[in-house]
């Protein structure tokens, strides 16, 4: 089951890398369903996953000047501090109630890639500092407490608010992905139990993945990509939706 889990991590690298998200939307079901970790402990081990996925995604996206450091940073340090409170809270929250909205999260992943995205202008001298931030807070709140990296709600909102095009917004969204990640884990570590050497072999895996989904993003068709991937996780969604019942 472990090969079986270190081959379907490269996937959750290449999502990433492709794609600046849907990495934790992969990562979480595979550390249940497939390595039967417990609940809370797959979602702190998830979002340490993907944010050490992130980080090494992060590096070719920077190297072809696709991150906008001052809206990523700015939107990363409001989704952080959301992300860890989010992460302490969870362990108020029962396990069946944060799978719940985690799948919640998958169908509205699923919707936002099969209706595709908004392109910035690329105007971003009149950003809407107040709006990042806010946004920024909530998008780390959500995903810092059920595990996700929260890609899919990112990227629409640097599009949006920070009026970056496409390609600079899944840059940017993986600066914000990895602090907010790792954010929301030190969260998640005040109560819960992290196995690292079984995370650090599924990083591994998901490392390779990045740099592959990193590198091929520059000449895969995005959209085409996009709307596959949407209908694998509603598919997902609905697999983890029948056995929570």
């Amino acid at each position: 089951m472990l090969i079986l889990g270190l081959f379907l991590s490269v996937l959750i690298g290449l999502s990433l890398g492709l794609l600046g998200g849907g990495g934790s939307i992969l990562t979480l079901p595979i550390l249940i369903y497939v390595l039967a970790l417990e609940e809370k402990a797959a979602i702190a081990t998830s979002l340490l996953i993907v944010g050490v996925t992130s980080a090494f995604a992060l590096i070719p996206h920077a190297r072809s000047g696709n991150v906008v450091w001052r809206i990523g940073l700015l939107f990363a340090a409001a989704s952080s501090v959301g992300a860890f409170l989010g992460g302490i809270a969870a362990d108020w929250v029962p396990a069946e109630w944060l799978i719940r909205a985690f799948v919640l999260m998958m169908v509205g992943t699923a919707v936002a890639m099969l209706r595709g995205r908004k392109e910035g202008s690329g105007e971003v001298e009149s950003l809407p500092v107040g709006k990042v931030l806010a946004q920024g807070l909530g998008v780390g709140v959500v995903a810092g407490m059920v595990g996700a990296g929260g890609g899919f709600l990112v990227v629409p909102a640097l599009t949006l608010l920070g009026g970056l095009p496409m390609r600079k917004a899944v840059g940017s969204s993986l600066l914000v992905i990895t602090l907010q990640s790792l954010s929301g884990l030190i969260g998640h570590m005040t109560h819960v139990q992290v196995d690292y050497g079984l995370a650090a072999e599924l990083c591994g895996g998901a490392v390779v993945g990045s740099v592959i989904g990193g590198a091929l993003s520059k000449a895969m068709p995005q959209e085409q990509l996009r709307r596959a991937f949407g209908i694998f996780v509603l598919g997902m969604a609905a697999y983890m939706a029948f056995k929570q019942l």
